[in-house]
């Protein structure tokens, strides 16, 4: 409650002094904040990466703005440093400008080197439109050399992978891609599906097409290349139908 401007200075007519109290809050609750954490995220209102304070709150009965009395806690905001707004914790599962770009260059790299294991790495033309896609995706110095080496190295390391050295096959690669303790099951999940929760459709079926383009660059799907362009239109929690529809467009042929 805030006392009203009319009191003023001098006695009143028991002779007692009257205090000037102009403006001034008798009484309120106030929110004190506490920083715990601090770090860079997407904020909303900035349209960017910002800086941000993690701050939890307690609320505070004030009598002329003395802290008296706990009210209860205020939850926890997420305080930005440029606006200065506050958002709910929610507003951190959104990746910074710079972590998005980096999963999306992942996520192109990966589908990749699964069409190629598919059956994409004897082709040369279908090696070329990986490394266009990837470079296109932001690693810019991917050559021809170190996507097969990638694949090489990724056969190797079968105790990582179990199954691995016989993915490569072809005719294996399908049934590898049921397991879910494969290598091809365990990077396309890693790699998509923490995107897909952040890209809208047009964006996940652009991903799927870039698979597409590079089993197509040497001829018609093989088997294994539609397998694993299946798994990575499931990763990026794209309806079943739609998957079709896009790779029978893809290839030329009525969805």
């Amino acid at each position: 409650m805030c006392v009203p401007d009319r009191c003023v200075p001098g006695r009143n007519a028991g002779g007692c002094n009257v205090v000037q109290l102009r403006g001034l809050c008798f009484w309120g609750v106030r929110t004190a904040w506490h920083t715990e954490d601090d770090g860079e995220f997407f904020c909303p209102d900035c349209g960017g990466d910002r800086a941000y304070h993690r701050r939890s709150g307690t609320r505070r009965l004030t009598v002329l703005n003395v802290p008296l009395l706990t009210r209860g806690p205020a939850g926890v905001v997420i305080e930005c440093s440029g606006c200065h707004g506050h958002f709910g914790a929610e507003t951190l599962d959104h990746p910074t400008t710079a972590r998005f770009s980096a999963m999306l260059r992942d996520a192109v790299h990966t589908v990749a080197l699964a069409v190629l294991t598919a059956g994409g790495a004897a082709g040369r033309p279908a090696r070329e439109e990986a490394v266009r896609a990837v470079r296109a995706a932001g690693f810019t110095d991917c050559t021809e050399d170190q996507l097969l080496g990638l694949l090489a190295a990724i056969v190797a390391d079968a105790g990582r992978f179990p199954g691995a050295a016989d993915a490569l096959g072809p005719d294996s690669f399908a049934d590898a891609l049921d397991g879910c303790g494969s290598w091809l099951s365990i990077e396309l999940h890693e790699a998509l599906e923490p995107l897909s929760a952040h890209l809208a459709p047009q964006g996940r079926e652009r991903i799927l097409l870039q698979g597409a383009r590079i089993a197509l660059a040497d001829g018609p799907y093989l088997p294994a290349e539609r397998e694993a362009l299946v798994a990575v239109g499931r990763c990026l929690s794209l309806p079943a139908g739609d998957t079709d529809r896009l790779l029978a467009e893809a290839a030329g042929a009525p969805s």
